[in-house]
C-alpha cells in the first residue's frame, strides 16, 4: 500500500496516533519521522521526560504535544492521549511506543485489519513473536501470564496481551471507567473493551530489543505486584459479575428454550464433560457455601476444563425459595449421620431459620446431600446427554 493511499485512508477513517514517551531521546526523533510518513494526525504526550525529549519536540510544532511537569505514568499518559483525541474528534487511536520497539511501517497493516471489520468495534493489538533471539526473559515470562489471565477474565486467548502498539476504539472507551495509572492500564483497557462486546483480536508486527538504545521503564517487582494487583480485583470482578452477566444475556437474547438446546443439548463437549459440568454445579449448590457459591463453581470449571455454563446454572440449585428444603434435607441426613435427633419443621426454618442451633448436623448434612445431590443429578445428566447425542447423530444421517 502506498504511502499517500495509507495517509487517505488514515484520514478518512478518522484515526490519531498516539505516542506517550519518557526519556526516549534517542529513539524518540526516528519513531516521530517514521510515523510522519504516513499521517500528522500525531498527539504525543511528554510523561514528565528529564532528558532532551522537549528539546527535540520543538522542532515538531505542528503536531500536538501534552507535557507532564513531572512522571506519572504510561497509564496516565494514555488516559490524557485518549481524552485529547476524543476531544479532537477521533474515531480511533492507534498507539505506538516510542522507545524503537515498534515500527511505524506497520502502521499499514493496522489501518488494513480496521477496513476489514465489519462493525469497526474491534481493538487491534500488535503480536511480537516471544521466541525470537533477543527478546528478555522476562518480557516472555510476563506474556504468558498475562495472556493466561486475560483468557481467563475474558474467555479470549492471544498470543500477545502486552505489546503496546495497538489500536483502539475511541467510541467505546470514552464511556468507560478506568482505575489504573502505569503500565497495569494496559491491561484493564483491554479486559473492560472485551467486556464491552469489543471484538479483541492480533495482529503480527516486527519489532526490535536493542538494548543500546531502548530504556525501559518496568520495575519488575514493582510493576508485577500492580498487575497482580489489578488480575486479582478482575478476576474477583469476572467470577460475580461478567460470567453471570454474560449467561444472562444469552438467555434473554436467544429466550429459555433456544437457550437450553443449544447451550446445553447443542454444545461440542461430550456427555462426559457434561454430566460432571452438572454434578459440579449441583455440588456447590447443595453445599453450605453461601456467598462464595459463584465464584467457586466458576473458579473449579476452568480449573477442572469443565462447561462454566452448565457449571453454574446447576449450581442455582440453591434459589432463594428452595433455601428451607436444601436445609431442611441437610439436617435430616445430618441428623442420620451423627444420630442426633432435631424436632422441628419446614416451617421453624422459614420462620427463625434454626439450623443456627445445630450448624455442626447441618453442615455435615449439607456436604452429604451435595455429594448425593452430584451423584444423582451427575449420572442422569451423563444418561440424558448420552441419548441425545445418538439421537443427534441419526438425525444427521437421515
Amino acid at each position: 500500500m502506498q504511502n499517500q493511499s495509507v495517509t487517505q485512508k488514515i484520514t478518512d477513517l478518522n484515526v490519531c496516533v498516539l505516542i506517550p514517551t519518557y526519556n526516549n531521546q534517542h529513539t524518540l526523533k526516528r519513531v516521530l519521522e517514521g510515523v510522519l510518513t504516513y499521517t500528522n494526525h500525531i498527539i504525543i504526550i511528554n510523561d514528565g521526560s528529564t532528558d532532551s525529549t522537549i528539546d527535540i519536540l520543538k522542532n515538531y510544532p505542528n503536531i500536538q504535544q501534552i507535557h507532564f511537569s513531572k512522571n506519572k505514568g504510561k497509564g496516565i499518559a494514555l488516559r490524557t492521549g485518549f481524552k485529547k483525541a476524543i476531544s479532537l474528534g477521533y474515531d480511533f487511536a492507534l498507539t505506538i511506543d516510542s522507545d524503537g520497539q515498534h515500527f511505524p511501517n506497520d502502521i499499514p497493516n493496522f489501518i488494513i485489519e480496521l477496513e476489514q471489520h465489519d462493525t469497526k468495534n474491534v481493538l487491534i493489538i500488535g503480536s511480537r513473536n516471544m521466541k525470537q533471539e533477543g527478546v528478555p526473559g522476562k518480557s516472555s515470562f510476563g506474556n504468558k501470564f498475562s495472556n493466561f489471565w486475560f483468557w481467563f477474565e475474558t474467555g479470549i486467548k492471544l498470543k500477545d496481551t502486552q505489546s503496546g502498539f495497538r489500536l483502539y476504539p475511541l467510541h467505546v472507551i470514552k464511556n468507560l471507567k478506568f482505575f489504573t495509572s502505569k503500565f497495569e492500564f494496559e491491561i484493564e483497557v483491554i479486559v473492560k473493551l472485551a467486556w464491552k462486546d469489543t471484538d479483541v483480536k492480533n495482529m503480527p508486527i516486527q519489532e526490535l530489543y536493542d538494548e543500546t538504545e531502548r530504556v525501559s521503564h518496568f520495575r519488575p517487582f514493582q510493576d508485577f505486584t500492580r498487575i497482580s494487583i489489578l488480575n486479582t480485583w478482575l478476576v474477583f470482578l469476572t467470577l460475580i459479575y461478567y460470567k453471570p452477566r454474560q449467561l444472562f444475556r444469552n438467555i434473554k437474547k436467544k429466550g429459555l428454550k433456544r437457550f437450553f438446546v443449544e447451550d446445553f443439548l447443542g454444545s461440542n463437549d461430550s456427555p462426559k464433560k457434561k454430566a460432571l459440568s452438572v454434578a459440579l454445579g449441583v455440588f456447590i449448590g447443595f453445599s453450605p457455601l453461601w456467598g462464595l457459591q459463584t465464584i467457586l463453581v466458576l473458579m473449579l470449571a476452568v480449573f477442572f476444563r469443565l462447561n462454566k455454563t452448565i457449571a453454574f446454572a446447576f449450581s442455582n440449585v440453591s434459589l432463594p425459595p428452595f433455601i428451607p428444603f436444601i436445609i431442611y434435607g441437610s439436617l435430616e441426613l445430618g441428623q442420620v449421620i451423627l444420630q442426633e435427633p432435631i424436632s422441628y419443621s419446614v416451617n421453624d426454618l422459614m420462620e427463625n431459620l434454626e439450623v443456627l442451633e445445630h450448624l455442626k448436623t447441618y453442615i455435615v448434612g449439607s456436604f452429604a446431600l451435595a455429594t448425593l445431590g452430584a451423584m444423582v443429578f451427575g449420572l442422569s445428566a451423563y444418561f440424558f446427554f448420552g441419548i441425545f447425542k445418538k439421537k443427534k447423530r441419526v438425525l444427521q444421517h437421515d
